[in-house]
């Protein structure tokens, strides 16, 4: 792997964000200039980070998960197979630093939350998930079919669940694909149709998608065995929203550098080495590599955590801080419509261009972006070019920002949004090709990773700073919009390769 071409490219991805940011807060939308300092400090952190992190999981987590899923299809145990697939997905995701502290967001909105069976809750469902997928990976069972039936149940299953937990349920499905988590399972799934469908490659993408959602419908059947009254939970959401706006969604990224750098130490090493105990016991039993072989995965998972380190302390340290504040600042003033005279529609304009430029900037620096699209790339022998999927992928984040902040500003009931998204997904897998959904539900998991759930809710919630509460959801939309922005992209490449094939 080309270092400085990597750098290069990582750079490419981050820069804009970092020049957008320094002018509105030098220029029109004033900042502290330490805060600005930061953020710039931030930002190189983020790129050296990401370029670290890249190369590790190039170099140890992809081949791992290639190796190990086309190892246990070998061994023609399918009990094994699977009851492996519930282990990896339950460890992984409960080791996951974003879950953790997912879940101390949410307990501090509601704290009748157990985060213990919380954390369990979305683990068990990552698990059954992972489970499902393979299987379905296994018996060819059409990938349409189980997305229709699975998320047909998953909004059964929310009518009778609070409403007040429908978008921490959709959160925590984008939450549980973290860094660490996604690349391991999309080679996992790799491995698998490598030997499974050797012949079809329709089967080579979709199993992130799947593990999705595992979680947000574990949540909801939680949500609904509390039992909560609804009465209780709006009390509740009222009394704590004022201490939940001042400590910020993620509270850590207020802390120096210097103080953030041995969190991450610790909460990366928890991420990596369930990761690794893996990467042992497979290797012990089913692997066998050589020494030669098994060095390079090593020094891979040195160079995916280290680089994982630098990567959220940069995110963390920096970014979120100035996000929170600018859109603090630009939500005041696009929230001032009719008020003393003054208008806030040019803010609201303001305030719906940054978002939009966020969003589809941001999310081409996601470590699991870069993996996904990489991976498209090779899969597909070329033929899908990773800057147009990153392209339509950009579009569908944009967008899901720019909903996310009308709705903060607006007071928008976010169920309907989701419900309407969902339902144009479910349409367009009827004209999409499977390989194509397949792709399109992977990319709705990875769309909402570390930087996302930093900077972008930061932002979001700095706009909504009136009631937090509400930027609840916010990562749901982004995990929601590129279901469909991929598969208009597919729509539109099938529809070009029938043109070809027809002259």
């Amino acid at each position: 792997m080309d270092i400085a071409a990597k750098f290069k490219e990582t750079a490419k991805s981050v820069f804009p964000v970092i020049l957008i940011v320094l002018a509105l807060g030098l220029t029109i939308v004033p900042l502290e200039k330490t805060l600005l300092a930061r953020f710039a400090l931030g930002g190189l952190f983020l790129i050296f980070g990401l370029t670290v992190f890249l190369m590790g999981v190039g170099m140890g987590i992809e081949p791992m998960g290639e190796r190990c899923g086309s190892a246990l299809v070998a061994k023609k145990n399918l009990p094994l197979l699977l009851l492996c697939a519930f282990a990896i997905g339950f460890i992984v995701t409960a080791a996951e630093p974003d879950i953790q502290v997912f879940g101390d967001q949410v307990k501090s909105i509601f704290p009748f939350v157990n985060k213990l069976a919380f954390t369990f809750a979305i683990a068990g469902g990552v698990g059954c998930f992972l489970l499902l997928g393979l299987l379905r990976t296994i018996l060819n069972f059409p990938i349409k079919i189980f997305f229709f039936i699975f998320y047909s149940l998953l909004f059964a299953l929310a009518f009778f669940a609070p409403q007040n937990f429908l978008p921490i349920a959709f959160d925590s499905g984008g939450a549980t694909t973290g860094p660490m988590t996604v690349p391991f399972i999309m080679s996992l799934g790799l491995g698998v149709s490598a030997v499974r469908a050797a012949k079809n490659s329709d089967s080579s993408f979709g199993l992130t998608g799947t593990a999705s959602i595992g979680p947000v419908m574990a949540v909801l059947a939680y949500s609904i065995f509390l039992r909560v009254p609804q009465s209780f939970v709006q009390e509740i959401a009222q009394v704590e929203l004022e201490d939940a706006a001042s400590a910020g969604f993620f509270a850590k990224t207020f802390l120096p550098f210097a103080n953030l750098f041995p969190i991450f130490l610790r909460e990366s090493l928890f991420a990596i080495a369930p990761l690794f105990a893996l990467f042992v016991i497979f290797q012990l039993t089913l692997l066998k590599m050589t020494v030669r072989q098994s060095a390079r995965i090593i020094v891979g998972f040195v160079y995916a955590y280290f680089g994982l380190v630098i990567f959220l302390t940069g995110v963390n340290g920096g970014f979120a801080d100035a996000g929170n504040q600018l859109g603090k600042i630009l939500g005041e003033l696009a929230s001032q419509r009719g008020l003393a005279g003054t208008s806030g529609t040019p803010w609201l304009v303001l305030l719906l261009a940054v978002g939009l430029i966020f969003g589809a900037v941001i999310v081409c620096a996601e470590p699991a972006v870069w993996v996904l699209s990489e991976q498209v790339e090779r899969v597909s022998g070329g033929t899908i070019k990773r800057k147009a999927l990153l392209f339509f992928l950009s579009a569908g984040t944009a967008l899901a920002i720019a909903v996310a902040l009308l709705a903060n500003v607006f007071n928008f009931n976010l169920k309907w949004i989701l419900a309407a998204g969902y339902s144009l997904s479910m349409l367009l897998m009827i004209f999409c090709p499977p390989l194509w959904t397949g792709i399109a539900f992977d990319s709705g998991g990875v769309a909402s990773g570390p930087l996302t759930s930093t900077f972008i809710l930061s932002f979001t919630i700095g706009a909504a700073a009136a009631n937090p509460a509400d930027s609840f959801g916010v990562i749901a939309l982004v995990a929601m919009m590129p279901l469909s922005a991929i598969q208009i992209m597919g729509i539109i490449y099938k529809a070009k390769q029938n043109k070809k094939e027809a002259k």
